[in-house]
């Protein structure tokens, strides 16, 4: 699947930069405040991988200290329902977006292998969404997350 992503550029130099494209995290609404956390981190930490551009340039401060680079939009932060979550699994699936999913298996085990084998083990449509991270066009984003609200 080949992902295009742009910024808008018909704007002036110092006006805020505008995405055609939108990152969302959607975490189910009754996570502990240390899951929703541990969640949203090990959701956006593949897509850099899956889709290298959405990784901004390397950092520096005014004493030349490099730093890693991050995402270069902003990552938007919903919850829902589990069925919420279960209804936008299904829509980003059928629109080919990049998908990202944490499942409940995942609080019990300890390292990538494990969790990898929790989300193998079970079928598409029984996963135990507790979050999903969504990466596409933003009006395909927005259909899919319809249902959730803004995580306060």
């Amino acid at each position: 699947m080949e992902t295009t992503t742009t910024e808008t550029t018909a704007a002036p130099e110092n006006s805020p930069v505008r995405f055609d494209t939108k990152i969302a995290v959607l975490l189910r609404d009754d996570l502990e405040t240390w899951q929703r956390l541990n969640v949203t981190a090990f959701l956006v930490s593949g897509l850099g991988t899956a889709v290298p551009e959405v990784i901004g340039e390397p950092y520096e401060d005014a004493d030349a200290t490099a730093y890693l680079p991050m995402l270069r939009q902003p990552v938007l932060v919903f919850e829902g329902a589990k069925e919420t979550l279960t209804a936008a699994h299904t829509k980003a699936l059928a629109r080919s977006l990049t998908v990202a999913v944490f499942t409940s298996d995942l609080f019990g085990t300890g390292n990538d292998r494990d969790n990898r084998a929790a989300v193998r083990a079970v079928g598409r449509g029984s996963l135990d969404l507790v979050g999903l991270a969504v990466y596409g066009p933003r009006n395909a984003v927005d259909k899919v997350l319809k249902g959730s609200r803004m995580h306060p």
